[in-house]
Formats: C-alpha cells, structure tokens, sequence
C-alpha cells in the first residue's frame, strides 16, 4: 500500500514553491489565491525572503502547508493515496490532500494556528530540546521526575524523542538525561513548547475555528498524531486535530502502525527530506520517496 506523508515546521528554505509556481498553472492559481487569503504576500517570502523572514511562525506553517498542499495537486492523477499522515503542522496539508478539508479552509487553519501558538509563546517563556540515544520510557520518566513542566512532545523515531516545557525545567531534564545516558540533549531554536499543556491558550483559540469548519468524509484513512491509528471519521478527525496542540507527535507510532496496516511505500509530499529520514529509521524494509513534478 502506497501512503503519502506531510512534513512539519523545520523543513522550509529560502526559494521553496518557486519551481511548482513556474511549471503549473494551478500551482500559480492557488498561490495567488493564498496572497489573497492571507493578506499578504507570501509568494514573496517564499520564493525570494530570507530565511529569517522564513522563521517567523506566521510564515513558516502557512509557507510549508501551501508548498505540501499544492504539490499534492498539481501531482494530480498520481496522487494516489492509500494512507496518510502528517507530522504536526503535516497533518492539515494531509488533510487538504485527503479532501477532507478545503484548500481555503486549510489554509485559514493553519493562518490561525500560527498566530494563537505565537501568542501562547508570548504568554509564557518555554522551549522545546531533542534527545539523542534514549528509550521513549526513560525519557518520560526523568520528565515526570523533574520540577515544573517538561513533556515528551515529538516521538520522532526510535532514539530521537523532544520534549517541551518551561524553560528552567527543560535545563534541568537535559541535564537528568545526559546524567542517564543520553547522547545528546540539546535545547532547539523554537520559540515555544509545541505540543505542552503551555499550548492549551492556543489549542482553545484553534477549537473553536475548527469547530465552526467543515470536515468531508476523507478519501483514505489519515493516521493522526494524537492517536497513531487510522482514522476515517470526519467528528473523530476534527476531535483529533483540536487535542494535537497540547499533545505529543506520535509520530514513530503512526508509521509502525501504517506498516503494521499494509504500507509498503512512503512519499513525503513537500519541501525537505526530515521525514524521508525518520522513516527510514523506524524501518529499514520500506521504500521510501520524495513526490515530484518529473516522474
């Protein structure tokens, strides 16, 4: 079975879109339309901003979503999925793919997304750092054993766990973990704890945009973060991406529980290779893919 997954935050860089606005006629069709929608132009950063401009959690989820999304379209007849995920952010661009959502509604989501985790950021100083080297179980209990709040926040492959919490407690479980054995425990560049209960200011604001859009029957089952588990119910799915903020990624699980399933192919659909990379990781046996224009 061929499943087809969507990248998150993190895989942007300068230029990306710029070739699917130059070879399609509906890739340009739909970025303009998202100039529009967004009020600004994002075509702009994307094609030609810095990567600075890039960063800014305005731009970044909506620059990812649009290059994920439209590529999905404009691959057209050869977009045939069986299964889909998406990491984080990943999971609206899969759900546009997976026609459960429009591409306008899709787009807006993400919009306000982006801003209510950019305020949630700025009501609470917080922070995200990855761990190398550790079993998941190890992991969750020094965060548990250490003051303050600290989650497992990405279950990214096996050995590569991000936690997320307030910053001084954060310090502390890098320093518990290296203690433990960890190869490396090494605070990101983010500006917020993504998928904390530090998000939940951000999960109520996106609840009720969610709530008041609408969700179709989707053409194939999504594996959504929350659960790790195929979902096929348009209620369940919208429940799902409302719990997503405050929730850890489960995102090794989702793919042993597609493979698990029948996925014997996996296309990442957008820009970068981090996911490629990940499940390659969590099992050698499946092929593995980037979509393209040039097939």
């Amino acid at each position: 079975m061929h499943a087809y997954i969507f990248p998150g935050q993190g895989a942007q860089f300068s230029g990306m879109g710029l070739d699917l606005y130059e070879k399609s006629n509906i890739a340009q069709q739909l970025f303009e339309s998202a100039n529009e929608i967004l009020g600004f132009s994002i075509t702009d950063i994307m094609f030609e901003g810095t990567d600075e401009a890039l960063k800014q959690t305005k731009v970044t989820q909506p620059a990812i979503f649009l290059h994920s999304a439209i590529l999905a379209k404009v691959l057209g007849d050869k977009f045939k999925p069986e299964m889909v995920a998406g990491h984080s952010l990943g999971e609206f661009s899969a759900l546009v793919a997976n026609n459960v959502l429009s591409f306008e509604d899709g787009l807006k989501l993400v919009s306000q997304r982006a801003m209510a985790m950019q305020k949630a950021c700025e009501l609470q100083p917080s922070t995200m750092a990855a761990v190398l080297g550790l079993e998941d179980e190890v992991v969750e209990k020094i965060c548990a054993s250490t003051n303050g709040i600290v989650v497992a926040a990405n279950y990214n492959c096996p050995g590569q766990l991000v936690i997320s919490g307030e910053i001084e407690a954060i310090n502390k479980a890098c320093e518990n973990l290296l203690n433990a054995g960890a190869k490396r425990a090494l605070v990101l560049p983010v500006g917020g704890a993504f998928h904390s209960p530090l998000m939940e200011p951000a999960r109520e604001e996106l609840a009720a945009a969610i709530e008041n859009t609408i969700f179709s029957k989707p053409l194939c089952p999504i594996y959504q973060n929350v659960t790790a588990s195929a979902v096929n119910n348009a209620d369940e799915i919208k429940k799902n991406l409302i719990s997503q903020l405050t929730a850890p990624v489960r995102w090794t699980q989702s793919v042993q529980q597609m493979i698990k399933d029948g996925a014997t192919e996996f296309t990442e659909v957008g820009p970068g290779k981090v996911l490629q990379g990940l499940v390659r990781k969590i099992d050698r046996e499946v092929a593995v893919n980037g979509a393209s224009l040039e097939e």
